[in-house]
This record gives structure tokens, C-alpha cells and sequence, in this order.
């Protein structure tokens, strides 16, 4: 079956708005999965014990955070949890490395 089609917007400030959220979710969801990648990419390096990797991506991960937060894609707490649990990881494994 066909999915149903939506009502069509008879009030041009609605038409108009229906219009700005569809840009704003295609842009959101951009930075998102951008953030999901750099995500992966500081995890990758910790699961490798790749100190030097690790850090490069904890840097870029973060710059993108807490950009997509000051843009309004992300909420502050969030951008700001996000950012702790990736440190944290990230230092868990600087530290395993100048212990040995």
C-alpha cells in the first residue's frame, strides 16, 4: 500500500513554515551524522590503544560538538555529556600507556 499523502497547508505562514522545518531537519541531520562519524572515529582509536589517533579525533569530535550546540542542532547538557564521555575514554588509554 501507498503511503497516504499529507494534507496540503491552505495558510501561506504555515506553507512557509512547513518549508523552513524541512531545511532546518535536512541540515540537522547533516551535523548529526557528522557527529556520529567523529564519534566512531575517537572510539575506533581507543579500541586500538592509538594514543595519537585518539586525541587528533577527540579534538576534531569535540570542535563539531560544541558547534552543532552554539548552532541550536544540539542541546548544551548534551553537547557537554558527549564531549566528557569521549575524554574520558580517551584518557583512560593516555593513562594506561604512561603507566607502562
Amino acid at each position: 500500500m501507498l503511503p497516504e499523502k499529507k494534507e496540503k497547508k491552505k495558510i501561506s505562514s504555515a506553507k512557509k513554515r512547513a518549508k523552513q522545518a524541512e531545511k532546518r531537519r535536512i541540515r540537522n541531520k547533516a551535523v548529526k551524522t557528522y557527529i556520529k562519524t567523529l564519534t566512531k572515529r575517537v572510539i575506533q582509536a581507543v579500541e586500538e590503544k592509538d594514543v595519537k589517533n585518539a586525541e587528533e579525533a577527540l579534538k576534531a569530535a569535540t570542535i563539531a560538538i560544541y558547534k552543532a550546540s552554539s548552532k541550536g542542532v544540539i542541546h548544551k547538557n548534551t553537547a557537554s555529556r558527549k564531549v566528557s564521555r569521549l575524554a574520558k575514554k580517551v584518557n583512560s588509554i593516555t593513562q594506561e600507556t604512561q603507566e607502562a
